[in-house]
């Protein structure tokens, strides 16, 4: 055969690859190609135990189904910054890569600011209707995005502080009020704890700035605090423990790596699981075996009443049965 002809044949072939891959997004069950290898963009809000499981546990799940030479990962931190996570995900757009993994809210609604076409998955994003600001939020996001939530049930972390400290009256709530999960979740355990009887006062912070001094305000004129899952509070447990443990003030905390750096429990979520399920999904759409547009959000199953040994023994709180401890 004559070589121009062979070299016609061979460049158009690439071509119609090129183009398969381009369209391994398109959403259809089963129209995404397998390919030699995957780019995966993952955008962190911020560096904190919990989002950090998370990333891990994401990227082990896609390594073990995809295999560690079929996937690159772009693993960019926004350092807490939603304008530079902003970047980031517009970033990952203009490198069309294959998957956008976002690690907590203003991570997620800076990749679908970015992007419509490309998938992508939120992870430890508590309310996806909130996030995204979708009325009567059915359980699946549609388009291009789907994830994992790391809401536990509040009505259970609100009877928490009952059954801690049954003579409890004043409860403070403290959030970070840049974080609009963060507000979904004080609302909620707010109404479950006044309909306990307890009298509930909100504080919230801007940033980690005026976090101490708004702790402090709720330690003086509370009996315990709620803290729920905020990554602002995430970051600074060593500051917040400075003011509410010389303060004799308790902190149940939303979750786990908050209840490890200042508070005394949680119903615990597992980050690393819940990343793990994150990259399962992801494997699943790169793999053609899913459709992102009807793939419902993800929850993670039976959480763990956890309490922290150490600030324990130093408030000298009894913890009754079934919670488990800490590992240290």
């Amino acid at each position: 055969m004559n070589k121009k002809i062979i070299s016609a044949i061979l460049a158009g072939a690439m071509m119609l690859g090129i183009a398969g891959c381009n369209n391994a997004t398109s959403g259809s069950e089963g129209s995404a190609p397998k390919k030699d290898k995957y780019t995966i963009g993952i955008c962190q809000l911020v560096q904190h135990e919990a989002l950090d499981a998370a990333t891990k546990g994401f990227k082990d799940a896609l390594i073990e189904r995809l295999g560690a030479d079929h996937v690159v990962f772009d693993e960019q931190n926004a350092s807490g910054d939603s304008s530079t996570a902003t970047m980031i995900c517009q970033n990952f757009a203009s490198q069309n890569v294959d998957l956008i993994m976002a690690n907590a809210t203003p991570a997620l609604q800076a990749a679908q600011t970015a992007t419509t076409t490309i998938p992508i998955l939120g992870t430890s994003v508590t309310e996806y209707g909130v996030a995204l600001g979708i009325d009567d939020f059915n359980g699946t996001v549609g388009g291009n995005i789907s994830g994992t939530s790391d809401l536990p049930p509040l009505d259970e972390q609100a009877k928490m502080v009952s059954e801690l400290f049954p003579d409890s009256k004043t409860v403070g709530i403290v959030y970070c009020s840049a974080e609009a999960n963060s507000k979904y979740q004080a609302d909620t355990v707010k109404k479950y704890l006044e309909e306990a009887g307890k009298t509930v006062n909100v504080y919230t912070f801007t940033d980690s700035n005026d976090i101490t001094s708004v702790v402090g305000e709720a330690c003086n004129n509370c009996d315990v605090l709620y803290i729920p899952t905020d990554n602002t509070a995430a970051s600074c447990t060593e500051a917040i423990n400075n003011v509410a443990l010389p303060a004799k003030t308790p902190i149940i905390a939303g979750e786990e790596g908050i209840m490890k750096g200042c508070g005394v429990a949680t119903l615990s979520i597992d980050y690393y699981g819940l990343g793990k399920k994150t990259g399962e999904m992801a494997a699943d759409i790169l793999e053609g075996k899913a459709d992102i547009a009807t793939m419902p959000i993800a929850y993670y199953p039976n959480p763990v009443k956890k309490y922290n040994p150490a600030i324990c023994e130093q408030l000298g709180v009894k913890v009754p049965e079934g919670y488990v401890a800490l590992d240290s």
